[in-house]
């Protein structure tokens, strides 16, 4: 087979994987399927595995990367001009940290998982989550704890640290919001589709 006709079947997989551009209207989930229908397929996969909602993940993804694929922590600076690394490892749609995706990686058995894939960063919410009703018995559902046991760790979460970060609460109660906001997008628009 010509190398050259393999060049769109490369293309099309590579747009299924990640995007380092975010959908152009991530403030309506409608738009957001419409533009990347494999975003749904993926979100609805976790929904059927691991019973977070779709809402939930969308709202999550949206505070955590803004879905953007390769998304990073800001940079640090010493004395404001020398670079002296990144906030944390938290990379990718889902801003999973090393650690925490390895520890993914190794439970679920997916080795080659890749925080950049969105079906793969979905999977990884729907197992945080799983563990943090586990843990500390948040509702699937509760997008606002969710958020906030994912931001903190379920250690931190169990010891109420975001109770000191004001910050904190006030993003939780966004991602709260944009859930619910979500949640009615897709009921309008899934009802459409048939």
């Amino acid at each position: 087979m010509n190398r050259f006709a393999l060049l769109p079947l490369v293309l099309a997989l590579g747009a299924c994987v990640g995007s380092a551009t975010p959908p152009r209207n991530v403030e309506n989930a409608c738009a957001i399927i419409e533009e990347r229908p494999y975003y749904l397929s993926a979100m609805q996969a976790t929904e059927a595995n691991w019973g977070v909602p779709v809402a939930v993940q969308m709202a999550t993804i949206y505070h955590e990367s803004s879905f953007v694929s390769n998304a990073r922590t800001p940079r640090r600076y010493a004395l404001g001009v020398i670079p002296a690394g990144r906030q944390s490892s938290a990379f990718g749609y889902s801003q999973a940290l090393d650690g925490t995706w390895d520890e993914y990686r190794n439970d679920t058995g997916r080795r080659f998982a890749r925080r950049t894939d969105i079906s793969d960063a979905t999977d990884f919410m729907g197992w945080y989550m799983n563990r943090s009703r586990e843990r500390n018995g948040i509702a699937l559902t509760d997008a606002r704890n969710q958020y906030l046991a994912y931001h903190e760790g379920h250690r931190g979460y169990s010891r109420g640290t975001y109770r000191n970060k004001a910050w904190l609460m006030r993003v939780a109660d966004r991602v709260e919001a944009r859930a619910a906001l979500y949640d009615r997008q897709l009921a309008s628009c899934t009802a459409t589709q048939g």
